[in-house]
């Protein structure tokens, strides 16, 4: 069995429930789903999705880099919107962070995210 290593900054908001920010095991790194709260205020960054999409990936950047690693290693995300229709500016704003090759993606509609976010992220990265 693998040791596991949890990971936390102060960069990123603080868990807000019975989670880890990310967990490492073997060479992965396991990002729980990040929504757009602010590391200091904790509270929902913008009004729009393209603000809170790039507060997402703000924060998964900087659990990324605690971890030893950067947006660049990452293999998998998992997408949850509360809307479909925000799909492409989602993807504009992604491009902005992330470069091809693209990880592997998932993308679902949800009801509702906590604090009525409209976006939230989980992603796995493989540590080089």
């Amino acid at each position: 069995m693998s040791k596991r290593q949890v990971i936390h900054t102060d960069a990123a908001p603080r868990a807000i429930g019975t989670y880890s920010q990310a967990i490492v095991a073997g060479d992965t790194v396991w990002i729980s789903g990040q929504i757009p709260l602010h590391p200091v205020s904790m509270e929902i960054v913008g009004d729009d999705i393209a603000t809170q999409t790039r507060r997402v990936f703000d924060n998964i950047q900087a659990i990324a880099e605690a971890a030893g690693g950067s947006l660049e290693q990452m293999v998998k995300l998992n997408i949850s919107l509360t809307d479909l229709g925000h799909f492409a500016q989602v993807n504009e704003v992604m491009a902005d962070y992330i470069n091809q090759p693209y990880p592997a993606r998932a993308c679902v509609g949800v009801a509702a995210l906590p604090r009525d976010a409209l976006v939230e992220i989980e992603a796995v990265m493989v540590l080089d």
